[in-house]
């Protein structure tokens, strides 16, 4: 389903304004109170709430999955071992994010922080890691950007930190633009958003902006119709785009469910598709190449006359066939990077449901009546920073859930004051008190998985269940993302009962 505002309105609508609600839940079943009745204090209960489907995503419907090596480990990392999990259903960007998209964020930034050049700056894509000491590629550090020719091309050079904060943008203007539709803040209001005063989801929902200014604010459900704020309970603005975690990522490229039968599973999946080659097996279509990746030494796009993948670097975004799930170019064409720090042995630590390392809990700053005490200087509302750690002291990979639990390990809460060195208090140097100040690890807790095989790689990595990883602060020229989305309620869609 693809995301109409229009349909989004009118359903939208007719959850918060109409005095029923459907499939007649109209009288609170535990105090005979009525739903939705000014007469009765004007409690709003939004029955039958379905998610909509954001713009760009996909529904994936969840399920369990064995995560991890189809195929013989050629690296011998040993670091994803199978395992049986299960993830909930969720959203996933039907292919990676195109220039033309990032070019559409730079624009914004550009239009919004006139004042703050260094937030338009350190969101630009590194353009030169195009270049090569002994290849001619300076032509794609000037053009693969900004050149209309290269506009449905994957965005590469963006770094993992840069991709979450490109996410954290599109939500509020997909938020923004939803409120804008419903007529219930102004769309003059574009125009007039600089600096920290833009338009953000979490300062709108606790109150940093007017109750209303649009034509068809919300109202209370009173005698007063006093106008009033969205809230996060009417489910009129939708959950926060983000990078997907491994397990999401690598459950939706396997698209397992093109190979099952009620709870029967025909057979496993060594790439999106089914079967253990690389070309296109079907009659009409046999022989062509469904990926865009290296073939061979020096083969990066066949020959003349008959180029087999078409693609001498990246390719448009929608090219070849999607897989089960609608997903394009799940393998080849450019590596993306996911949620997920990297740990060898994180599929022998994470949770069976929904798993994920890179948890860092952290707390909003509030004042006494649960309102933000200030927002920071691009608009956003401000979190607590981990002081805590540091005064606590703890060795990384002995932390608290409370505060940071990277690294797995849950058995313990209690504070280990100095019972550990200073240079052992994170994972950037994992032999503390050692006399050999070389013996530092390369896996640190800004280590980030990135999967999916590029336009660079051989076939091997193709497979979903492979995994490499980098330094978030780092990007390469076949590396780049997509976003992802939670689900919220029951994991098919379809109207709630």
């Amino acid at each position: 389903m693809k995301f109409v505002p229009s349909i989004f309105i009118a359903l939208m609508a007719i959850g918060l304004m109409t005095s029923c609600s459907k499939g007649g839940k109209t009288v609170s079943s535990t105090t005979g109170w009525n739903y939705n009745d000014p007469a009765n204090g004007g409690f709003e209960y939004n029955y039958g709430y379905e998610q909509q489907t954001g713009p760009g995503l996909v529904f994936i419907e969840g399920g369990t999955f064995i995560m991890g090596r189809v195929e013989q480990d050629v690296m011998f990392d040993w670091d994803n071992k199978p395992r049986r999990i299960t993830v909930p259903s969720f959203y996933m960007d039907e292919s990676e994010v195109r220039n033309v998209d990032y070019l559409e964020y730079l624009f914004w930034i550009n239009r919004v922080f006139i004042e703050s050049r260094e937030v338009y700056k350190k969101a630009l894509p590194d353009t030169l890691v195009w270049r090569r000491p002994l290849a001619y590629n300076d032509p794609y550090v000037e053009n693969y950007l900004r050149h209309p020719a290269y506009s449905e091309y994957p965005v590469v050079g963006v770094s993992w930190l840069q991709a979450n904060d490109y996410a954290a943008w599109r939500t509020d203007r997909v938020n923004e633009m939803i409120l804008i539709d419903m007529g219930i803040i102004d769309g003059e209001s574009l125009k007039s958003q600089l600096g920290e005063n833009n338009f953000n989801t979490e300062a709108y929902l606790y109150g940093q902006y007017p109750v209303a200014d649009g034509k068809r604010p919300l109202t209370k459900l009173d005698d007063s119709k006093t106008p009033r704020r969205v809230t996060w309970e009417d489910g009129i603005m939708l959950p926060k785009y983000r990078l997907p975690t491994e397990a999401e990522w690598e459950y939706a490229a396997t698209a397992l469910i093109g190979n099952t039968m009620d709870e029967r599973m025909s057979d496993r999946r060594i790439f999106p598709w089914n079967g253990h080659i690389v070309r296109n097996s079907d009659k009409k279509e046999q022989g062509k190449m469904m990926a865009n990746f290296v073939r061979g030494n020096g083969d990066m796009m066949g020959t003349a006359g008959k180029l087999n993948d078409q693609g001498d670097i990246t390719v448009p975004v929608k090219s070849y066939y999607p897989n089960d799930y609608g997903l394009y170019c799940m393998a080849g064409n450019v590596n993306e990077w996911v949620a997920d720090v990297y740990r060898p042995l994180s599929f022998d630590d994470v949770e069976e449901f929904n798993p994920y390392r890179g948890n860092v809990f952290q707390t909003k700053v509030l004042d006494e009546e649960g309102i933000p005490v200030e927002k920071d200087e691009l608009g956003k509302v401000r979190y607590r920073t981990e002081a805590e750690k540091d005064i606590l002291n703890r060795k990384n990979y002995r932390t608290a859930d409370n505060i940071n639990i990277l690294d797995g390990d849950r058995s313990s809460n209690i504070v280990l004051g100095d019972a550990w060195l200073d240079n052992e208090a994170n994972t950037t140097n994992m032999y503390g008190g050692s006399s050999n100040s070389n013996m530092n690890s390369m896996i640190t807790d800004r280590t980030r998985v990135y999967k999916g095989g590029s336009w660079r790689d051989r076939a091997y990595w193709l497979s979903p269940g492979t995994r490499r990883y980098l330094d978030e602060r780092e990007s390469r020229d076949d590396l780049g993302f997509r976003c992802a989305m939670i689900r919220v309620g029951k994991p098919v869609q379809g109207e709630a009962k």
